[in-house]
């Protein structure tokens, strides 16, 4: 049997393509994790945003059969900074131009001179190739508030292919010839927000292959059996989506537990009862210190409505205490700063906070991951997706992580 822990989009997918006899464990007493959706109050509102990018030939069909097209709406992108009480259109270093001329010329200077710096962290990187002033205008003080974190510990490579790159060359052409896309220049949303996702996955996997509730306490690696709340369990494979680091925990492995960082991010979901000002943005990036969150996304100018639905992310240090009253009010002071919220009255609120949020990515993490996945292999025991695999990864992506596990262990039953 497949025993799977998690009823996330990833756990589900894997259910979907094993043709094993499989069970799924979820701790919580709703499918999804994290990719979930609240109705309030006559809101709609994810967990956080969760937008979907259907690139791949396999993954796109096999949705398309679960759900009715009418149902999504295609969004074609439009984001920008808030920069120095201007906006600026993102990404950042693709459009100096709409600075002021003297920020734009040092801009400019900084990054045809930025020379030969050595490469061997996120920041470094940054400043090699794009110069100290974008760098420190923008990239970095926006991830240092995204990754709570010094970025000096990521790897240069830690976002992958979702970091928005640009040569020398992109970045002059875009100053006549405006090209902002990126590889959610448009996305898919379910008018019923991120759960239709969720509930195609489940279509067709029985009700009682899915146990609500049942959290594990403990794993048997040499055993093959698994110990929950509730009862022992034997499996022939063991298929985890849950955090990396409580996987490892609850084998009890030993483990570099300084490799493995991440952070925190408190959303706050926020109904008003009037229209927003901003009609265009779906979301907004905040890079200055003077906003206590990092990005505000617009839910209504995704799915019009004729009432404000925000949600505001803020992130923090794994090991933080945080006091979400006091960052609530916070919140609602720099969105009127911000000029977010005008005359608008808040009607409705919620709030979820994520841990993990984002892994911080890094070659001595990445390592250890790689070694204790191995170890983990051996016997019969799988973790992927985004937090299983302990990167950084889309929706998407760990779908096709599910499928290719799924072939893997059924090809081999």
């Amino acid at each position: 049997m497949d025993l799977i822990i998690g009823a996330g989009v990833t756990g589900l997918t894997f259910a979907n393509f094993t043709r094993n006899p499989y069970l799924i464990l979820e701790a919580d007493d709703h499918t999804g994790g994290l990719c979930n959706t609240i109705r309030q109050d006559g809101f709609v509102w994810d967990y956080s945003g969760h937008f979907f990018h259907f690139q791949h030939p396999q993954v796109a069909e096999f949705m398309s059969r679960r759900i009715n097209a009418e149902e999504l709406a295609l969004v074609r992108k439009h984001t920008q900074i808030r920069y120095r009480d201007r906006y600026v259109d993102f990404p950042f270093q693709k459009n100096i131009h709409q600075l002021e001329q003297q920020e734009f010329i040092d801009c400019l200077c900084d990054l045809f001179e930025c020379g030969e710096i050595p490469v061997t962290s996120f920041k470094s990187m940054l400043y090699a190739r794009f110069g100290r002033s974008i760098a420190e205008k923008f990239l970095i003080p926006y991830n240092e508030k995204l990754y709570a974190t010094d970025l000096d510990r990521l790897d240069e490579d830690a976002m992958g292919r979702f970091f928005p790159f640009a040569d020398k060359e992109e970045i002059i052409r875009n100053f006549r010839h405006r090209d902002d896309g990126s590889y959610n220049g448009t996305f898919l949303y379910p008018r019923g927000g991120a759960i239709q996702y969720v509930k195609a996955l489940e279509r067709d996997i029985a009700a009682d292959a899915i146990s609500l509730n049942e959290r594990v306490e403990e794993i048997d690696l040499p055993a093959h059996q698994l110990k929950t709340d509730r009862r022992t369990i034997r499996y022939d494979h063991l298929v985890s989506t849950i955090p990396f680091v409580r996987l490892l925990d609850l084998c009890r492995l030993p483990y570099v537990r300084e490799a493995l960082s991440w952070n925190k991010v408190l959303v706050f979901n926020l109904g008003f009862d009037r229209p927003s000002t901003d009609r265009a943005n779906h979301w907004i990036y905040y890079p200055e210190k003077k906003y206590c969150f990092y990005r505000v996304g617009f839910y209504s100018n995704i799915i019009p409505s004729d009432r404000m639905s925000l949600y505001v992310e803020t992130g923090f240090s794994q090991d933080a205490e945080v006091h979400v009253e006091k960052v609530f009010a916070s919140v609602m002071a720099d969105l009127e700063k911000a000029g977010v919220v005008t005359d608008q009255q808040l009607v409705s609120s919620h709030h979820v906070l994520m841990d993990p949020a984002y892994v911080h990515v890094s070659q001595r993490g990445m390592a250890e991951v790689t070694l204790q996945k191995g170890l983990l292999a051996a016997q019969e025991v799988y973790s992927i997706g985004r937090y299983g695999s302990w990167c950084y990864s889309s929706i998407e992506d760990n779908m096709l992580e599910a499928i290719a596990l799924a072939d893997q262990l059924t090809a081999g039953s």
